[in-house]
């Protein structure tokens, strides 16, 4: 077990304000695997002073000079991979291969993207007689939740102190480890005191005191909607800017007029990306929409996926899902499952209790649920689990209405009979990505969504533009 004992402020690990410790779960074994300490609003009120002394000497630093700083963390992230990914996997469950190649690969591209926009980025631009001037916002608050945690970090991170910001960053207690180890190569890197500072404790506590400081002129927060909503209010107060990525129920429409291999490959394929990281993805496909006349050949592909993932330890060879993330979001998870069965959803694949022989750690079966109407709660609600919908539509406008009939839009996806088609249905979609035909993921073009799946876009430039605000001198 490793205790963290410190928090890192103004360039230093120093002792928190609180004596309190939080404890941090192996979701593997619902072992201790570290403690962190309980930070306090006194801790915060440190961190943004730091982060706000820090902000002059750093907003004006050459952009090259930014640049270099950046990219020997990603340097840094590279060398650190293994132990990081491991670290990673044992807080949330996903599978260690995958781990590798998302939770810190991922985050390595981030702080390479952010360090090539940091250069490349037109700051300044003639608008008739004006110069129209970008400028870095100031010091931001980050928040950021425990399904990919150092993704999550990056996205806001990097591209915040690219653009020449400073940062107080709260990561989840719940998978904190891997800020811990970003905040020890930081320091190695000799990045200047105060430009990235790490607080670590509870929303109640740390994350208010983050959205009221009167000393942080933004908040980048990514997390539930419930959760969302009250940074906003608590920022309101000092009318502070924020962003938020928040929850996610989005539809994967398998369309019309698919011959027979290609409808097989979209149900199997949607299927299997609806378990990614034990369903704990907030842009996950968690609702498929299907013809009503194909809905049994539907149900029959999903069930044979579902059976056929080996759910059990993210560090065994074949693991394909491993267990959630905590004994909390488990319970959460086979609620909801015992929620369709109650509403009379047909349950095909799965179902509430754990798999056969995984009685220790946080481990839910892969279910699948069908005949599901768009008012049941399971068709509603974010699961944030290993539970896939499938929902009968009666022709493209039907599906196009059920998917938009959601108080989110994070994502979604089409699988149509040709490109164009796909195209044209993705444009109805009232939501921030869509997926047409099996496209690739774009890790530099711009996540968020529309309604309340958030506000703001991270990665990419947009996502840094996020960090800027304008100026316009007169000439």
């Amino acid at each position: 077990m490793k205790n963290y004992d410190k928090i890192y402020i103004n360039g230093q690990w120093v002792a928190s304000e609180g004596s309190k410790t939080i404890s941090v779960f192996d979701s593997t074994n619902e072992e201790v695997m570290a403690t962190i300490p309980e930070g306090t609003a006194s801790d915060v009120t440190k961190a943004a002073a730091a982060a706000k002394a820090a902000f002059i000497s750093w907003s004006s630093l050459p952009k090259a000079d930014r640049a270099k700083y950046l990219n020997a963390i990603g340097d840094a992230l590279v060398a650190r991979m293994d132990e990081i990914s491991s670290a990673i996997s044992r807080e949330t469950g996903m599978a260690k291969a995958l781990s590798n190649m998302i939770q810190v690969g991922l985050p390595i591209n981030s702080f390479k993207q952010a360090a090539a926009l940091a250069e490349s980025f037109e700051f300044e631009k003639e608008v008739g007689s004006s110069l129209i001037v970008r400028e870095p916002i100031g010091v931001v608050g980050c928040i950021t939740p425990w399904n990919y945690p150092l993704h999550q970090i990056a996205a806001k991170v990097a591209f915040a102190m690219a653009s020449g910001c400073t940062v107080v960053l709260k990561p989840s207690e719940i998978a904190p480890i891997d800020a811990f180890m970003l905040a020890e190569i930081i320091h190695e890197a000799k990045l200047p005191a105060g430009v990235f500072n790490l607080v670590t404790g509870t929303g109640p506590v740390v994350g208010e005191a983050i959205s009221a400081s009167p000393d942080i002129d933004m908040i980048s927060f990514t997390g539930s909607t419930r959760a969302g909503k009250l940074v906003m209010q608590t920022g309101s107060e000092t009318v502070k800017k924020v962003a938020l990525e928040l929850g996610g129920k989005s539809a994967n429409i398998i369309g019309e007029g698919l011959d027979d291999a290609t409808f097989a490959k979209a149900i199997m394929g949607g299927t299997g990306q609806a378990f990614l990281n034990s369903g704990q993805t907030c842009s996950l496909l968690s609702r498929m929409l299907v013809p009503r006349s194909r809905l049994a050949e539907a149900e029959g592909l999903a069930a044979s996926v579902a059976n056929g993932v080996k759910v059990g330890d993210p560090f065994a060879e074949g693991t394909n899902v491993g267990p959630l993330a905590s004994a909390a979001q488990r319970d959460r998870v086979i609620g909801y499952i015992n929620k369709g069965i109650e509403e009379g959803a047909k349950l095909i694949a799965g179902g509430p209790g754990a798999p056969e022989g995984l009685d220790k750690g946080y481990y839910v079966k892969p279910t699948v649920f069908s005949e599901v109407n768009n008012k049941m709660t399971i068709a509603q609600e974010e699961i944030f689990g290993p539970v896939l919908v499938l929902i009968p539509y009666d022709g493209i406008d039907d599906a196009v209405e059920i998917a938009n009939d959601s108080p989110y839009g994070l994502a979604g996806a089409v699988f149509a009979a040709d490109k164009e088609t796909g195209i044209a249905i993705a444009r109805r979609i009232r939501t921030g990505q869509v997926t047409v035909n099996g496209g690739a993921f774009n890790p530099n073009a711009p996540f968020g969504g529309y309604k309340q799946s958030g506000i703001g876009r991270e990665l990419g430039e947009h996502g840094f533009e996020e960090f800027l605000e304008i100026k316009s001198l007169q000439l």
